[in-house]
C-alpha cells in the first residue's frame, strides 16, 4: 500500500520503511463513476476504514431534501456506517463517484500488520482529522448570503488541494457540475448557474475542458489560518 501512498511512510527510517513497504498489503476495490451504495467489505468492522488511492467522490447528507456535501479524493479515509444512525432526524446519505476510484480496504488483517508500524497508524488518524477540518471549512463557506461569494471561496479552497498553477491562472482539474456545486455551497442549482455567470462576467472563474480556471487572487474574505 505504501507504494500507492508513499506519503504515509514519511518519518520512517529507511530500513523500517523498506520493511513496511513489503509488509503492509491491503485489498483493493474499484468503483466506476456514478452513484455508489457502499457496502462494508468483510473484516472492516474491526478495521480502520477505506483509503482513497485514486479518484474523486462526493458524499451528500440530506435533511428534508436539503443537502450538504463534501468532496473526497486521494489520501482521504472513509468508513461505511454499521447499524443505524443515532440522530433523531431522518437523514439521507448518498455517494456519487465523480471519477472512477480505487480504495484500499484497511480491514482487521491490515490492522494486525499495522501494529508493527505504529507511526503509520498516527498518520492515518491524522488523515481522518484533516478530513473533519476540511468539512469545518466547507461549513464556514456556506454562510455568506451571496452565492457568488460562496462559490468563489469554494473554488479557492479546492485550489489549495487540487489546484495547478499555469500561465493563465490556477486550474482545478475537477469536472464539477452545477448540480454538484449547488450541494457543496448549499444553494439551489438555478442560483448557482446565475452566480457562475456573474463570476465569469467578472473574469475570476470560468469553465474549461479540464475543469475550472481561476484568475486573479482569492477573495479578500478568505485568509490563511494562524499558525
Amino acid at each position: 500500500m505504501l507504494r500507492e501512498d508513499p506519503d504515509l511512510a514519511e518519518g520512517l527510517e529507511p530500513e523500517q520503511r523498506a520493511q513496511a513497504m513489503e509488509a503492509l498489503v491491503a485489498r483493493e476495490i474499484q468503483i466506476p463513476a456514478g452513484a455508489w451504495r457502499p457496502q462494508p467489505p468483510p473484516g472492516l468492522q474491526d478495521g480502520l476504514g477505506m483509503l482513497v488511492l485514486k479518484g474523486v467522490l462526493i458524499r451528500r447528507s440530506g435533511v428534508d431534501r436539503r443537502f450538504g456535501a463534501e468532496l473526497l479524493g486521494v489520501g482521504d479515509v472513509l468508513r461505511p456506517p454499521y447499524g443505524h444512525d443515532e440522530s433523531a432526524l431522518s437523514i439521507t446519505i448518498d455517494w456519487l463517484v465523480l471519477e472512477p476510484s480505487r480504495l484500499a480496504v484497511l480491514d482487521e488483517r491490515f490492522v494486525r500488520q499495522l501494529a508493527h508500524f505504529p507511526q503509520l497508524a498516527g498518520r492515518l488518524f491524522s488523515r481522518a482529522v484533516d478530513r473533519s477540518r476540511q468539512l469545518g471549512v466547507n461549513m464556514a463557506i456556506v454562510h455568506p448570503a451571496r452565492v457568488d461569494v460562496r462559490l468563489h471561496m469554494l473554488f479557492w479552497h479546492l485550489a489549495g488541494r487540487w489546484g495547478r498553477v499555469r500561465s493563465d491562472g490556477v486550474l482545478i482539474p475537477l469536472r464539477l457540475t452545477h448540480a454538484v456545486l449547488s450541494d457543496l455551497v448549499a444553494a439551489r442549482r438555478p442560483t448557482v448557474t446565475s452566480a457562475l455567470s456573474e463570476l465569469g462576467r467578472r473574469g475570476v472563474v470560468r469553465p474549461v475542458p479540464e475543469g475550472w480556471l481561476l484568475s486573479g487572487g482569492p477573495p479578500a474574505s478568505v485568509s490563511p489560518e494562524p499558525t
